[in-house]
């Protein structure tokens, strides 16, 4: 037989643009300059056809001859997570392409975020690449099919979980009409509706892109809203023992200023939520973006590089309010092992990423795990475990 090629084109992260090719599962097209080619395709209509070739299987995988380090391994919650690195939410916005998403090598991958009732989005053009920052700008605002759908595709799933092991979070989050008072309704119906086929769950109030939303990451909305997703996750759970239900996880913004994001580090000790992912998108912009003021200037979450010293610094303090007492998830301008170790050092027992893919696809997922335990080794750490929290035992 011939040689196979396979070609699947694909967006990764806040709905930007990344494409494949993959020639016996070995060489891809960013090793030829194509993604060079792939930056001239319409982001969100790629975001579609690389949700298409996951959910088919034809998303390049992780290389057979790949041999992981068994330092990755590590635990979380009472979970075990093959690798730390996980997928952001974000990509697989409607939990289509999950088995797809999890053979590229990542140890989770976060689906969603899904709102109650089936919603567009904002008005396209809602995703903008700053090629010269390697970063993303995107407004897509909770565009979700909606509990319904969302719940099938995570049900058809159930077969395969034996198949294809691996964590899968459920971002939950909140329509657009549903005035702010009422979020609190929003959200529970997620958990109720989703909580049986998560893993983890969380409560997304950290979007740029839903007018309002931000502002429940005040301490009494917060608390209110935090408090009606654990008892209404326990509610529908009843006959499961505590530790056998999906923790419950707030994600935030890395535009908190430092008496907002103690509130939130007060609020979930106080209610022992069981993690914090730090952070969504920021609607900053660095003095020293170098892509066109045009884009810049584009309204909506700005993700990728520009993004990884605040969000860190972020992740860094938020450790230091919770004592290192509750599981992190560092998110934002990951796309090296060294980024990946430095969010670990800094508190993050698992990390997310997501924009990286756009400009150096899929592979990029094995080469930023060698490189992480490169990193872990090298200081001479034996696991992950080990390096959460590193700088601040200094």
């Amino acid at each position: 037989m011939g040689t196979l090629i396979r070609l699947s084109v694909g967006v990764v992260t806040t709905g930007s643009v990344a494409a494949w090719a993959v020639l016996n599962d070995r060489i891809d097209v960013y090793r030829f300059g194509g993604g060079r080619i792939i930056q001239l395709l319409d982001p969100e209509n790629a975001h579609k056809l690389a949700i298409f070739a996951a959910k088919q299987g034809f998303a390049p995988g992780q290389q057979h001859s790949y041999s992981e380090w068994g330092g990755l391994q590590t635990q979380v919650w009472g979970r075990h997570f093959a690798n730390p690195i996980g997928l952001a939410a974000g990509f697989d916005k409607h939990a289509e392409a999950i088995d797809g998403c999890l053979a590229m090598g990542f140890g989770f991958v976060e689906v969603g975020s899904v709102t109650p009732e089936p919603q567009p989005g904002n008005p396209k053009p809602r995703v903008f690449r700053l090629i010269k920052d390697r970063a993303v700008i995107n407004r897509y605002g909770f565009n979700s099919v909606g509990l319904e759908e969302f719940e099938k595709n995570l049900k058809a799933r159930e077969s395969q979980r034996e198949i294809r092991p691996g964590v899968v979070g459920v971002n939950l989050g909140k329509n657009k009409t549903t005035p702010e008072a009422d979020a609190g309704v929003d959200y529970s119906k997620g958990a109720v509706k989703l909580c049986e086929y998560a893993d983890y769950i969380v409560v997304n109030v950290s979007s740029p892109n839903t007018p309002g939303l931000r502002n429940l990451q005040g301490k009494d909305p917060l608390r209110s809203l935090l408090g009606s997703v654990v008892s209404a996750r326990d509610s529908a759970l009843a006959s499961r023992a505590h530790d056998a239900r999906p923790p419950v996880l707030v994600k935030i913004a890395p535009d908190l200023d430092d008496h907002n994001l103690r509130d939130v580090a007060e609020v979930v000790m106080e209610l022992g939520i069981d993690g914090i992912i730090v952070s969504n998108t920021t609607v900053g912009r660095p003095d020293n973006l170098l892509s066109s003021s045009d884009v810049v200037r584009e309204a909506g979450g700005l993700s990728g590089p520009p993004l990884r010293e605040l969000s860190t610094k972020i992740l860094s303090e938020t450790y230091r309010l919770t004592g290192g007492k509750v599981p992190l998830v560092g998110c934002g301008g990951v796309s090296t092992g060294e980024d990946a170790y430095m969010k670990i050092r800094a508190g993050a027992s698992l990390v997310e990423l997501y924009t990286a893919l756009i400009y150096d696809g899929p592979r990029a997922v094995s080469r930023i795990k060698g490189e992480l335990a490169e990193a872990l080794q090298r200081d001479g750490f034996k696991s992950v475990e080990e390096a959460v929290g590193a700088d601040h035992r200094k």
